[in-house]
């Protein structure tokens, strides 16, 4: 779908999934999670935002935003509800979620957003910047792995916000009083991670099946983890 700047998408209200990360590498793992949020939640388009500057972590072997952006592009091509975004490029500071978030709210108020996170992630919101404000900026996708969830989800919240939500049994959601939810979903766990891929690179043994073909060829053109 080539990359997203900020254009607006027309008078219609989307559902629109936002899945964010380092992507070094995109692997087959983040491309399955963001097809089964799209098809469960009725997704118009998923859009995959790199990080230029996580708040969080340094970018392994300092690989640039760009060659992340590429990689994104080449793995999504072909699905026509993907789409790559360089807007945490596009301004400066750290990648703070919130205020992608805040940015995207702003560019198309009509639309519906659904922040796409995983269950070891949202278990640590409580350390993210304004994290209260995330959930008043969008619905909450939790990727759980199948079977680990158990327990009342209101306890996964961080205790200063559990006030603000309720939970609808059915639904399987969190219902925030803002209006937005959030909603825990199980995922097709695939065991695989970027530390791993890189680490694979560097020792000149095989990544086929953990990430697209398109991205194997782009680290192979580029002679990125090489170490």
């Amino acid at each position: 779908m080539g990359t997203h700047q900020g254009r607006p998408y027309g008078m219609h209200p989307m559902k629109l999934g936002i899945l964010g990360g380092t992507f070094n590498p995109i692997h087959l793992a983040h491309l399955r999670i963001a097809e089964e949020v799209r098809e469960a939640c009725g997704l118009d388009r998923v859009l995959f935002i790199p990080a230029a500057a996580p708040p969080h972590k340094e970018i392994a072997e300092d690989v640039p935003f760009a060659q992340r952006l590429a990689m994104v592009e080449a793995a999504i091509a072909g699905h026509p509800a993907f789409e790559a975004s360089d807007l945490e490029a596009r301004r400066t500071g750290k990648s703070y979620s919130v205020q992608t978030l805040e940015i995207l709210r702003r560019q198309q108020p009509e639309n519906e957003l659904f922040f796409i996170i995983g269950l070891d992630s949202f278990r640590d919101i409580a350390l993210w910047k304004d994290f209260p404000r995330l959930f008043e900026l969008a619905n909450i996708v939790v990727a759980e792995r199948p079977g680990i969830h158990q327990g009342d989800p209101k306890d996964l919240l961080p205790v200063a916000i559990r006030d603000e939500f309720c939970y609808d049994c059915s639904a399987k959601k969190l219902l925030h009083h803002s209006g937005t939810c959030v909603i825990f979903l199980e995922e097709t766990r695939l065991d695989i991670s970027s530390t791993r891929i890189r680490q694979l690179v560097s020792a000149g043994r095989s990544v086929r099946y953990l990430i697209p073909a398109a991205v194997e060829q782009y680290i192979a053109l580029h002679g990125l983890y090489q170490s």
